[in-house]
């Protein structure tokens, strides 16, 4: 699909992370990656090592969504399913690709080590889909149609995402702005900041309180804009909110969100 602005969705593929054994870091890592292109992450979803719930989540968000990312479920062991079930989506066969396989075989050679059938199960690729580099492990990601198939270990996301950027859409870039008071607390100011809201054209304010102590503790309050103009006013709207009920606002620019 195609949009005026570009939208992303990411689907999290694991029972590992569903029973909560691993901590996912791959959703910061690549919503972060994304934000520069003015690509917005507008969904999340977790399945498990499951054929036919993958192939659902990514036809729907798919659908949904100008770009879908999938991190997990690629290796060599028999529940990396996530590249059958891939393909299952799109409706085609997977095989060994070629130049993966001769590509994996040389490494393998250069480290003495066997390149056994398990491991050639990382050279498999559906039809029609484009290698993503993987300048970590070796093994490749994959680009099929707007879906984006990546690693599930997070060092490995990150070499991925190297290849990817040339092949997104630019959209609007938003930036934000957060303007925070400690000792402010949101029951003082909900009212106030409902009214900024509501009249607020092309901003949106989130309200986002912190409590590490007693002693420690207040509310951030944050702009998110792609038109400059109205998130400087925006700012010094929410810098007088803040004053009207006697604190003192403290601004921190934060760049592309």
């Amino acid at each position: 699909m195609t949009d005026t602005n570009p939208t992303a969705a990411i689907c999290l593929i694991g029972d590992e992370l569903l029973s909560g054994r691993t901590r996912d870091v791959n959703v910061q890592q690549i919503a972060s990656f994304l934000a520069p292109y003015g690509i917005p992450v507008e969904e999340v979803r977790i399945v498990p090592d499951v054929h036919e719930r993958i192939g659902e989540a990514v036809n729907q968000l798919r659908e949904r969504y100008t770009y879908v990312f999938t991190t997990g479920g690629i290796g060599p062991t028999h529940d990396d399913i996530t590249a059958d079930a891939i393909a299952g989506a799109f409706g085609v066969g997977i095989d060994h690709d070629p130049d993966v396989f001769a590509m994996l075989q040389a490494r393998y050679d250069d480290m003495e080590t066997e390149f056994t059938e398990a491991r050639q199960r990382m050279a498999r690729l559906p039809h029609g889909a484009t290698p993503i580099t993987n300048p970590v492990s070796g093994a490749p990601g994959f680009q099929m149609g707007n879906v984006f198939t990546l690693a599930g270990v997070p060092s490995i996301v990150q070499g991925m995402l190297g290849d990817i950027g040339h092949r997104l859409q630019q959209g609007t870039v938003v930036k934000s702005v957060t303007v925070r008071s400690a000792g402010l607390r949101e029951g003082d100011i909900a009212e106030k900041l409902a009214a900024l809201a509501e009249e607020a054209d092309g901003v949106s304010l989130g309200s986002y309180p912190w409590f590490r102590s007693p002693t420690d503790h207040g509310v951030a309050l944050v702009a998110r804009s792609g038109d400059q103009e109205k998130l400087t006013a925006a700012e010094m709207k929410l810098a007088d909110l803040i004053r009207s009920v006697g604190q003192e606002p403290e601004v921190l620019q934060d760049g592309a969100t």
